[in-house]
């Protein structure tokens, strides 16, 4: 029988890529909401200054994330955010979980899921949390 425990000696590298890989996706959707809010929010339908929030939350959780820095704290507003989107998406712009040709609310379900799991696992070893030992 084969055994994969080798596999978990990659834990830290895995949890920096998915912290690095997590950040960057919001680092990229957060920034057009703090630049340009008013242009966002026409799209969202909500108000300018919920779309320039929201963008902070996400720029600012990004940095936590890829920094390794208090991170639970930023993946915990990250999964409110995505909470919020799943939301809006369901209910207000009635978008199916998946369609051709379109995004549906699947991927915010996935990247609530990792926010998730960062908040209750933290960043992992290779993080400033763990150098200044912040958990």
């Amino acid at each position: 029988m084969m055994s994969f425990y080798f596999l978990y000696s990659l834990t830290p590298w895995t949890m920096l890529f998915l912290r690095i890989a997590l950040g960057a996706i919001f680092l990229t959707h957060g920034m057009p909401k703090v630049k340009a809010p008013q242009a966002m929010a026409a799209g969202m339908g909500m108000s300018s200054g919920m779309v320039t929030l929201v963008g902070l939350v996400e720029v600012v959780g990004a940095i936590s994330l890829i920094l390794g820095l208090f991170t639970s704290l930023g993946a915990l507003g990250l999964a409110v955010i995505m909470i919020g989107a799943i939301y809006y998406k369901i209910n207000a712009w009635k978008v199916p979980f998946s369609e051709m040709g379109k995004m549906g609310w699947e991927f915010d379900l996935i990247l609530l899921a990792a926010a998730l799991l960062l908040m209750t696992s933290g960043a992992g070893p290779m993080s400033l949390d763990a150098t200044f030992g912040i958990y």
